[in-house]
């Protein structure tokens, strides 16, 4: 991995806690109502030639939508103000507002599918 993922990565983080930070805790408990099936191939067309969509951690590169998932900062309310703001390192993509809540809820689902056994 070279300086320039790093770096991409670090700025997909900041995002994300920035995100995080500047919206109230009864905010970011509001149930969400995206189609996680819908969301993975909203995903798998849109997202997949640069992130790996489907499966465990990633590849070099663009993170997971797992490494994504798996962020403490990742939130229905993070995902969506990340993918409504112009990012440098992605390409500027129009998703409309369903297939946004779709492909949160696939993202979401993974948080939940690949999260730690706790004993």
């Amino acid at each position: 991995m070279n300086i320039c993922d790093l770096l991409a990565r670090a700025a997909v983080a900041a995002c994300f806690l920035i995100a995080e930070l500047a919206v109230p805790v009864s905010a970011r408990a509001q149930p969400f109502a995206g189609n996680p099936s819908s969301g993975r191939q909203v995903a798998t067309t849109i997202c997949g030639s640069c992130h790996q969509v489907i499966g465990g951690k990633g590849r070099d590169g663009p993170p997971s939508f797992v490494d994504i998932a798996s962020m403490p900062s990742t939130t229905a309310l993070s995902l969506k103000v990340f993918l409504r703001s112009n990012h440098k390192e992605m390409p500027d993509l129009i998703i409309s507002a369903a297939d946004t809540d779709d492909l949160i809820a696939y993202i979401l689902s993974l948080k939940e599918q690949f999260a730690p056994i706790r004993q």
